[in-house]
């Protein structure tokens, strides 16, 4: 047993600056999740986990890349082995995971969900996963009580245009008071070089109750299904691309190039860029019509192992980050959007760190004053939500534009148990500012930089999205 914590009150504030500021402004704050990939199943049905490999292993590709690079096998990982095996695999791997972010998360949530201060690791696992699971069968550890206990406000899932949003209408009619709200992600019916595409469009097609035999079918199609999502409470569209797609193109083109594939012809790189195009910019019009926020998460190179994509498909942790041009097809797209006075309040994601100043310079091209941080810079994301990738993403945005407009932290994530991933977020924002202000870089006034950093954890997201 380890005698002193790991994670002590002053993990990861180095002074006393940067201990006032998380304690005074921003841990107490409520959490604001615009975008995760929780299920809303599982929050409408309240569900109670059988252990803790239900709710914090299964489905996290984190974790799963980490163990392969161990060299656990993959029947312990996304294969046969019993839950218990694949705890006692995870446990096995923490050590490993020293100066990853994995390790911070793992013990920061372990402590925060079930008071467990002790290391994981091979010793422990047996006493850890018997705790936790016995745990997890009270009241307040199944699935809406471990949103409770970490003081969230509103979460919003990312459901692709065919679902139905029944859960969300449970939950919309239930007592439960955190909001769940929804983003439409339609990327499959933009990917028109996707494989299974013209399938996935007879789906689209048959919940929308339209038959999608032109380029002008398919946008009815969409339309009234951003409609649908719209009166179900969705303000949020999200998209999950290597880069925005910005060809030239003319309706007709884009008409033919539609009525080839739909026909089962072969269509030209060239041709499934100018489609891209022309979808895109009609969505984007359109979520400005409903007045819904557009997320745009560029820069993933997806599925690199074909082999391992065979056997488990996608989102399994075979991604990694792209070295796309993202600049001009960017400003293009954008400046499309704003000429016609169609630009609605716009988020940009960007993956590849080397990005950072491209897309921290390119929001302040269409912030036009007339809404606070109308376009913003995303929070460092996947490979980049730890210290070092948050760090450099907010002196990117203090340096380019205005931090103090930033609207923080989001998860990402598929599990339940990530939210403290918030208060690790909090502490590194609060211990930037805080080492600032011992240096003189910042002034000694703790009322102003604590509200910057109080907007930051919550206030900027709130007014942001007006939930």
């Amino acid at each position: 047993m380890n005698k002193e914590k790991f994670i002590k009150d002053n993990f990861l504030l180095d002074n006393k600056y940067a201990e006032e500021l998380y304690t005074k402004y921003a841990s107490k704050q409520p959490i604001i999740d615009y975008h995760c990939h929780l299920s809303p199943k599982e929050i409408a049905e309240d569900r109670v986990y059988e252990n803790i490999t239900q709710v914090w292993i299964a489905g996290d590709h984190y974790k799963w890349r980490a163990m392969r690079t161990l060299g656990i096998d993959e029947k312990f990982i996304t294969g046969d082995a019993s839950d218990k095996e694949k705890f006692m695999a995870w446990a096995k791997t923490v050590p490993h995971t020293l100066r990853n972010p994995l390790y911070h998360w793992t013990h920061l949530e372990l402590q925060r969900y079930f008071g467990i201060e002790e290391l994981l690791n091979e010793e422990s696992a047996e006493r850890i996963y018997e705790e936790v699971n016995q745990q997890l069968q009270q009241p307040e550890n199944s699935c809406r009580g471990l949103l409770k206990q970490m003081n969230v406000e509103t979460v919003c899932t990312t459901e692709d245009p065919v679902d139905t949003l029944k859960y969300h209408q449970q939950l919309a009619e239930s007592d439960f008071e955190i909001k769940v709200s929804t983003a439409f992600r339609p990327d499959k019916s933009i990917l028109i070089d996707a494989e299974g595409y013209n399938e996935y469009l007879d789906k689209l097609g048959e919940v929308a109750e339209i038959s999608i035999d032109s380029y002008e079918d398919l946008r009815n199609a969409l339309r009234k299904r951003i409609q649908h999502f719209d009166e179900n409470g969705c303000k949020l569209c999200d998209h999950g691309l290597n880069f925005i797609s910005s060809e030239n193109f003319t309706e007709n083109e884009v008409n033919q190039i539609f009525s080839k594939k739909r026909e089962g012809e072969d269509i030209s790189d060239l041709e499934a860029e100018k489609f891209k195009s022309a979808i895109l910019l009609f969505l984007g019009e359109t979520y400005h019509e409903f007045g819904w926020v557009q997320q745009f998460h560029l820069g993933a190179l997806r599925n690199n192992n074909k082999r391992m994509l065979r056997q488990l498909g996608p989102d399994t942790g075979w991604d990694s980050i792209g070295d796309y041009q993202q600049a001009e097809n960017l400003s293009a797209f954008l400046d499309t959007l704003d000429g016609k006075d169609k630009l609605t309040k716009t988020i940009l994601y960007n993956l590849n760190p080397s990005d950072n100043e491209v897309f921290a310079t390119m929001i302040g091209n269409f912030n036009d004053g007339s809404i606070k941080g109308k376009v913003q810079l995303g929070s460092g994301w996947w490979f980049l939500d730890q210290k070092d990738g948050i760090i450099k993403q907010l002196n990117a945005l203090s340096n380019m534009g205005l931090v103090s407009c930033f609207i923080g932290m989001l998860t990402d994530s598929r599990s339940f148990l990530s939210y403290p991933r918030h208060e690790y977020f909090r502490r590194v924002v609060c211990n930037l500012f805080g080492h600032e202000m011992a240096s003189g870089e910042l002034p000694d006034d703790i009322e102003l930089v604590g509200k910057t950093v109080a907007d930051i954890s919550y206030n900027n997201a709130k007014e942001y999205f007006d939930f």
